[in-house]
């Protein structure tokens, strides 16, 4: 049975039954709701012009993060908060501190773009509450790496952010907020249709499954990130939706038997904190390139990894670490290694029916030396024109069970077995270094597009794998330092 969409918006519950289930919560903000403030630019999650914050439910408290409104589809607004840049007048009808800093700072020109830096810049004011000291420049960095400006060069939006800190302060009220969103939680599956069209949202495991069952073409969405897209950008018909993040199943991170397991629904930014805390010096520049804060608040791993792109920035490490993904339908569940699940360009091994469930990442072991790299024009929010992953057991100096693995040099993330076997058995220098980075062009052979040509990418994929010699050689490894001009000191 169809029910209306309810969320929290401008101090009431908004109830809404009679939207596209893939109308955007942006469309809806500035067409229907008459709050222009919000802006298109890309319709892609890229720029931020669009950029709000969501408030939900997690673990009893409520959560607020921002993320990119031109992608996120309505339905998934049900049971949240909905901020956008209207919410930030003053009962006196002043100016917000963020606002206030930004004009002081002339962090505004054209002002196309400004209202998305103001709820990015809010996102992390609210964060900074009860805390001493003010946001340091990597966080300010990291917060503002989904917005996109072409006035300002960013100096004058960076000095906003850290002087409005130093105005007077605007408490934000979460408890209230929270009775708000408590009765709009629900214990059964939401159910929502129109025009022909369901978009079903399960709250179990179980229910997922029945529902999955029973409409096995349907599309599964969990953060919208790439999805999204297919409708803003192809003008796709996407049938009937099954949308994964309610199962709370899907929202796990155990530990257990050596390996992390992130459920399907897990954020990206938190499977990332999860992993990080295991490998921080090799992931957390990863951790930080992937996508922008927006994108990664609401995408999230298992999603990245069925999605299958070949220019996936997770896929190679996770390969390379001999991550598995759990597959679940209604005969159970299906474990393989991640490697196994691609099979060609975009196709992976998935029957009628099934979802993903899990990955599952093995913990740090003795001996083993691993590490990423991500290759693109800029730092942030940028695909990758390469992206590598290496990681090898050190018996002494002889290398034992090499995992080789690059995104962007096939039609899938894929392993060098003739690089790994030139690898195994042999002493970790540079002779064998040079035979294992000739092999590498028998392993692949990369295509040329508007990212890199075949010989560019072929060069750096050889090159990065030096880079790994280079940081894990036996005789005088060079710190990260030493190697990275992105290093964090």
């Amino acid at each position: 049975m169809s029910e209306p969409i309810r969320f929290y918006y401008q101090g009431q519950v908004q109830v809404v039954d009679n939207v596209a289930p893939t109308q955007t919560i942006l469309q809806h903000l500035r067409e229907d709701l008459h709050c222009t403030g919000t802006k298109e630019g890309c319709a892609e999650g890229d720029c931020g012009a669009c950029t709000v914050v969501i408030g939900e439910m997690k673990d009893g408290q409520v959560e607020l993060k921002s993320i990119n409104s031109c992608i996120q589809f309505m339905p998934t607004l049900d049971g949240k908060a909905l901020f956008s840049v209207e919410d930030l007048k003053q009962p006196d009808g002043k100016l917000h501190p963020v606002q206030e800093a930004l004009v002081e700072c002339h962090g505004s020109q054209c002002g196309f773009c400004t209202p998305g830096f103001v709820m990015s810049l809010w996102s992390l004011y609210l964060k900074q509450e009860g805390q001493a000291t003010a946001p340091c420049r990597k966080e300010i960095d990291d917060t503002l790496s989904g917005n996109l400006c072409r006035c300002t060069g960013y100096r004058p939006i960076i000095d906003a952010a850290k002087r409005m800190g130093e105005l007077p302060e605007v408490k934000f009220d979460k408890a209230a907020l929270a009775k708000s969103l408590l009765d709009l939680q629900r214990s059964e599956m939401f159910v929502y249709e129109q025009d022909g069209q369901t978009f079903y949202a399960p709250r179990t495991l179980e229910q997922l499954v029945k529902v999955r069952a029973a409409n096995p073409n349907a599309c599964i969405l969990s953060g919208s990130t790439d999805i999204g897209l297919w409708v803003t950008k192809q003008m796709r018909d996407l049938g009937d939706i099954i949308y994964v993040r309610e199962v709370d199943e899907l929202k796990t991170i155990v530990e257990r038997d050596g390996k992390i397991e992130i459920g399907a629904g897990v954020s990206l930014t938190d499977a990332y904190e999860a992993v990080c805390r295991h490998y921080k010096d090799e992931l957390t520049e990863m951790w930080k390139r992937f996508a922008s804060l927006p994108i990664r608040n609401t995408g999230t791993l298992g999603g990245s990894v069925a999605n299958g792109s070949p220019i996936g920035d997770s896929a190679p490490w996770m390969i390379a670490l001999g991550a598995e993904i759990v597959l679940r339908g209604i005969n159970g569940q299906r474990v393989m290694p991640l490697e196994d699940f691609y099979l060609d360009y975009m196709k992976k091994d998935m029957q009628p029916g099934e979802f993903v469930e899990a990955v599952r990442i093995p913990l740090p072991q003795a001996n083993v030396q691993f590490r990423t790299y991500k290759l693109a024009k800029r730092f942030d929010q940028d695909i990758s024109a390469v992206c590598a992953a290496y990681a090898i057991t050190l018996d002494g100096n002889i290398v034992r069970n090499a995992h080789i693995a690059y995104g962007g040099m096939a039609a899938t993330s894929k392993r060098a077995p003739r690089a790994e076997a030139a690898l195994n058995g042999q002493v970790w220098n540079e002779a064998t270094l040079k035979i294992a980075m000739e092999m590498l062009a028998q392993d692949y052979t990369p295509l040329s597009d508007m990212r890199a040509s075949s010989e560019y990418r072929m060069k750096t994929a050889q090159n990065l794998l030096r880079r790994f010699w280079l940081e894990t050689r036996p005789d005088a490894p060079l710190a990260l330092e030493s190697v990275s001009a992105f290093a964090y000191i």
